[in-house]
Order: structure tokens, then C-alpha cells, then sequence
């Protein structure tokens, strides 16, 4: 078997099972074990269903201004599946994400493995192999069944709560929050920055005898239009500037992050100099992004009602538009209805773009969806986002703003358009 460049490991791992999403550890676990790595530096598991990509970038920024060597793996990437697995601040070199590829092919023993949970055996590898201090890791789906709860954490962190994946996770946040509580661990820091902790997360958390810090009860944030302030249980962290990810919501992540750093203190210790650097430098792409350039183009990958709804929050409190161009993408098992009821004033000119895949919505039928909604603006259907952007671009005045959201599929497509042009 020839596989010389990662596009053909890539390729090759996308037909290694009959399903993409396969959730359960059994798997995962044989094989990880057949690796026979040790687990020598301290690791930061965070899941949740929107808030853990920001977290997790506040996360490595402020862990790099204080000088550590930091791993981090998130999902999905935008445009290059090496966005995937980082390495003391850069993407991981394909050679060594193909070396790392390897390594997991040669001990799987023809153990059938996802895409995802291949590409998680992998980003382990890589790290192990690597001289880090600490390695971040974004769980992929739930918690307690995805692959990346294959490693034990020393630090798990759950952002927001909200109604998504339900044919995997349940349709009730007291069910998701059950799964998403699944990283944590016996006496081990479990952080939650949800203002409205479910019943069943605290449970098992008491169940496993983690060590629970609830954002209200043992951290908590506070700030004027200037400032922010951070409140722990041991330490308090004052005067910092907002991070630079844009959005109200950004200092419920960025006090999950510091919950976090203050739980692991003794092992990662951090200066406030690294937690005001690593604020102000954090970089995100996709997350309410703003484009340089007029009209205004802000990239989002919110995609289900709670980040909607945060993106609405976010488009009032960045001033006026005289017309605002959504530019909307979205998979058909997602709430359409809900997420569009939040956004719908916030928009006057709809673009419903197909998706591609079994998932995706085709423009038509998501064009449908906005008018069953009751949307105000005009709509008109796309091939794809890179055509509802170039539509928008052509009918946006300069003091307009066009917004693009509804999957990170949609942001993905945009963004490798502009990448080649």
C-alpha cells in the first residue's frame, strides 16, 4: 500500500468504516492501547455544544504567552485538514500528521475505525511524539462516547449546553448534558461555564467524585465597556481586556479558560502578563469573523438556535447597517425554524445556499424553510455559499454588511473561495 501524501491517507481513512459517526470507545480503546503511549503531560479535554473552539484557542494563546509547548486538536477544520492539530502554535507539517497516520494503520490490526476517530488516534500520535508541556483536546460529539474521552483528562471543561445532535445525544438538555459530562473524571477538575448547569451534569459529576466548578458558584466574571474582571476561588484577576474574539458571549469561554488555568496552577502556573497577551492575541477563524474590506463580510459558524441567537446579539451591538445580506448554508437536521426565528429581524436580504453531502439542505429546500418561517426579506437561491457571497457582493451598497453563516460548511466554502482568489 502506496499512501505518499496526506490527501491519500485522508482518502484512504474516509473508506476505513462503513459509517462516519460511530460513537462508543471499545474501538477506539484497542487500538489506542496497541499505540502504547503514556500519558505524560498534563491534558485539557473540553466539550459542550457551542463556546469549546473559542475556549480552546484562549486556551493555547495564553498558554503560549506563558512560554509552554502546546498541542491542541479541534473539529472540523475550515480549509486544511491540518488546522486539525496544532503544535506549539502552528499547523502540524504533513509529513509528520502522515508519519502519525502510519503509526495508527500499523497497530489497528484492521480494526474499523471513523474518520474522526482515526484522525484523533493520529493527532495523539503526533503529540506524543512532539516534546509538549500540555495538549489540548476538543471532543468531537457529546462527551462520553466520542473518541477524544479515549484519553484521560487532567482538566475537563463543558461550555454551553444547547439542543443539537439530538439522534445521538437525546432532545433534552438534562440528556446532552449527561453525555457531555462523560470527560469528567475522578478527582480531577471538571469546569462548566453554562449559566444553567444541568441537574444531570452536577450529578455525575458527584457521582465520579470530580472536583466541580460551576460558573455563579466558584468562578464568575464582571466588566464594564472598558474592562473585565475574573473571579476564582482562590484567585482574582483584574482590569483585562476583552479577548480579541469578538462577541458578548467570548468572556463566558474566556472564564471557563481561566477556571481552568486556576485548577491546574500548581502544574501551569500562569503570569497575568500571559493572560492579558494571550487575550488580545487569541485568533479564531470563522467565529464571528469580520473581513477586512467594504461592505463588511462577517463569517460564522453558528449553526444551531443558541449560537444564532448569540450572532444576532453580536450584529446589534456592532453598530448600524442601512441593509444587512444573509448569506445562509445549513445540514437539514438542524433546527432551522429556530435558529431563523432569532436572526430573522437582523436580515433583509436572505441567500439560501446548497450544501453538499446527505446532510445538506439544497438551496431550494432551505429557501422553503425561510418562507415556512415567515422571514420578512426577499430570498433568492445559490449553488453554494461562494455564489450567495459573490450574489451578496454584487448587490450590497459599501456601508452594507453581509453576514455568512449557518454551518461550518458554509463558512468553509467561503473561505476556500477567497483563499484561491
Amino acid at each position: 500500500m502506496q499512501l505518499k501524501t496526506l490527501q491519500d491517507w485522508l482518502d484512504y481513512v474516509e473508506r476505513q468504516h462503513v459509517r462516519s459517526i460511530d460513537l462508543g470507545l471499545e474501538r477506539v480503546r484497542q487500538v489506542f492501547d496497541a499505540l502504547g503511549l503514556k500519558k505524560s503531560k498534563p491534558v485539557l479535554t473540553v466539550g459542550g455544544t457551542n463556546g469549546k473552539g473559542s475556549t480552546c484557542a484562549m486556551l493555547e494563546s495564553i498558554l503560549l504567552a506563558a512560554g509552554y509547548r502546546v498541542g491542541l486538536y479541534t473539529s472540523p477544520h475550515l480549509v486544511r485538514y491540518t488546522e486539525r492539530v496544532r503544535i506549539n502554535g502552528a499547523e502540524i507539517d504533513p509529513p509528520s500528521l502522515c508519519e502519525a497516520f502510519a503509526e495508527v494503520e500499523r497497530v489497528r490490526a484492521g480494526i474499523p475505525l471513523t474518520y474522526f476517530e482515526f484522525g484523533t488516534l493520529a493527532a495523539w500520535q503526533a503529540f506524543c511524539a512532539a516534546d509538549l508541556d500540555v495538549v489540548i483536546l476538543e471532543v468531537g460529539l457529546g462527551g462520553r462516547l466520542d473518541a477524544v474521552n479515549v484519553i484521560d483528562t487532567d482538566c475537563a471543561i463543558v461550555t454551553g449546553i444547547a439542543i443539537d445532535h439530538t439522534e445521538f445525544l437525546g432532545n433534552t438538555r438534562e440528556q446532552i448534558g449527561f453525555e457531555k459530562a462523560g470527560i469528567f473524571r475522578s478527582g480531577t477538575p471538571a469546569i462548566c461555564s453554562d449559566p444553567q448547569a444541568p441537574a444531570s451534569l452536577i450529578a455525575h459529576a458527584d457521582s465520579v467524585g470530580a472536583d466541580l466548578r460551576l460558573l455563579g458558584r466558584d468562578f464568575a466574571y464582571s466588566g464594564d465597556k472598558q474592562q473585565w474582571n475574573f473571579r476564582g476561588r482562590t484567585t482574582r484577576r483584574s482590569a483585562l481586556a476583552y479577548p480579541a474574539l469578538r462577541g458578548a458571549n467570548q468572556l463566558l469561554n474566556a472564564s471557563a479558560a481561566l477556571a481552568a488555568l486556576e485548577a491546574l496552577a500548581d502544574r501551569l502556573p500562569v503570569s497575568m502578563q500571559a493572560v492579558r497577551e494571550g487575550l488580545l492575541k487569541v485568533e479564531l477563524p470563522g467565529r464571528f469573523q469580520v473581513l477586512p474590506g467594504r461592505p463588511a463580510v462577517i463569517l460564522d459558524v453558528a449553526h444551531n438556535p443558541q449560537s444564532v441567537g448569540v450572532l444576532a446579539e453580536n450584529l446589534s451591538n456592532i453598530g448600524y447597517a442601512p441593509e444587512t445580506y444573509g448569506v445562509l448554508g445549513m445540514l437539514a437536521d438542524k433546527d432551522v425554524a429556530g435558529a431563523i426565528a432569532l436572526i430573522d429581524r437582523r436580515i433583509d436580504h436572505w441567500f439560501a445556499c446548497s450544501l453538499p453531502g446527505p446532510r445538506g439542505h439544497s438551496g431550494d429546500a432551505l429557501a422553503q424553510r425561510l418562507r415556512d418561517a415567515g422571514v420578512q426579506g426577499d430570498i433568492e437561491v445559490c449553488g453554494s455559499p461562494a455564489d450567495g457571497l459573490e450574489r451578496a457582493q454584487e448587490r450590497a451598497q459599501v456601508d452594507d454588511r453581509i453576514v455568512v453563516f449557518g454551518s461550518f460548511l458554509t463558512v468553509s466554502d467561503v473561505m476556500q473561495t477567497l483563499d484561491r482568489h
